[in-house]
């Protein structure tokens, strides 16, 4: 018995002829050569975006996320790192990204350091670093405005919070910090002029600064009643075109403010995104109002896009929409209305001859919408960022 079970299995181990194999094998994938590092093109695609993940669940791990919004299958390009509560800014004609970061010597504890990282566009490494000093650079979730250029690209503005609000002047050519503008009671950076910046004021009022070529404060000037903080208050983050800016409030009405020369001048007669459908200021009733966190985005031919929402009541201009409508500032009448498939925090429209309206959303995808037309076109879903929060297109 043992004899017949040894024969057994060393005839079950025995493999069959060549000629009697059936079986089909997959063609086996070519070598691949390790490291194999891509190097992207010195001028990115129109259809290219930078999307900020602020990554919440490990903030320390934020990151850029650039995307190609015209792939269906392979829309992440690369990423760079952008930590703790970082900000960018992109300078194409130089092929490089900044992004003002914050570390700590034990990565949560320990000596601050504050620095302008600069990335190279083409291999998305870092080629350089300016650091900031004192440690005061302002940390709070991300917003546009407090990293900026100003003198034609060549300085950069920081936002500082200690809670004592500031301005620091760097010069990206000569990788140096210049000096220090001091902005009592005022917040977020809009470069205005040849040389300078405005910020927005607890008053209502906007504050203007000219920079001398030294980087100091040459002259300053203030415009009161811009906006009326009780009933009509400014998000942030404007949608540029040319040198205007064009706020919306919190309640619908759109401010126009031009930033082109030395002091900035309100545009007169503000006007409401509504067509009678809500988005006033009176009453608790849920109506259409702006909410999210980037929720005005502009065209290259003019027309702004403010993402909606119906359930807008006291306190829910940061909880996303669902529609963008689209505005002609110069008509001061609302074009259209954009369905999304979401709740939208974030909105940006491409540079392309024909422009995608790209939306991100709070469940972490991202959408892309023919700007147009409003049709949907494609989702990028969840997989280019955790937490997609601000859409910078260079």
């Amino acid at each position: 018995m043992r004899s017949i079970g040894l024969s057994l299995l060393l005839g079950a181990a025995v493999p069959q002829s060549a000629s009697a194999d059936t079986r089909k094998f997959p063609t086996p994938l070519p070598e691949e050569v390790l490291p194999n590092v891509a190097v992207l093109p010195g001028i990115w695609p129109k259809s290219w975006v930078l999307i900020h993940d602020l990554n919440f669940a490990s903030i320390l791990d934020g990151k850029l996320a650039l995307v190609d919004t015209r792939s269906a299958d392979r829309p992440l390009k690369g990423l760079v790192r952008a930590a703790q509560f970082a900000n960018e800014l992109v300078a194409p004609d130089r092929g490089e990204i900044y992004t003002a970061e914050t570390f700590y010597g034990r990565l949560t504890r320990g000596k601050r350091t504050d620095a302008i990282t600069i990335w190279d566009m083409k291999t998305l490494q870092p080629k350089g670093e300016i650091i900031l000093p004192d440690g005061k650079r302002q940390l709070s979730v991300t917003y546009p405005n407090v990293f900026q250029f100003t003198n034609g690209g060549k300085w950069a503005l920081v936002a500082n919070f200690t809670p004592a609000q500031s301005v620091t002047v760097v010069d990206l050519h000569a990788r140096k910090v210049l000096g220090e503008i001091d902005l009592p009671g005022c917040t977020q950076i809009y470069p205005s002029g040849e040389r300078g910046f405005s910020s927005l004021c607890a008053d209502g009022s906007v504050f203007s600064v000219t920079l001398d070529d030294k980087g100091q404060a040459a002259s300053s000037s203030s415009v009161a009643k811009v906006q009326d903080i009780d009933r009509q208050p400014l998000f942030g983050t404007p949608a540029m075109v040319g040198r205007t800016a064009w706020f919306v409030s919190y309640y619908g009405m759109v401010q126009g403010i031009d930033l082109s020369g030395p002091v900035a001048k309100p545009l007169p007669g503000a006007f409401s995104v509504d067509k009678g459908d809500g988005a006033k200021a009176d009453g608790g009733t849920p109506q259409w109002r702006p909410g999210g966190w980037q929720v005005i985005a502009s065209d290259a031919k003019g027309l702004l896009y403010v993402l909606m929402s119906p359930n807008g009541k006291e306190g829910s201009h940061k909880d996303g929409g669902t529609e963008v409508w689209v505005v002609d500032p110069v008509k001061k009448a609302r074009l259209s209305r954009i369905a999304l498939k979401g709740q939208g925090l974030a909105i940006a429209v491409t540079r392309e001859d024909a422009p995608q309206l790209i939306v991100a959303r709070a469940d972490g995808v991202v959408d892309v919408h023919d700007a147009a037309t409003g049709a949907f076109v494609r989702t990028l879903g969840a997989t280019v960022a955790a937490n997609p929060i601000v859409i910078t297109v260079p």
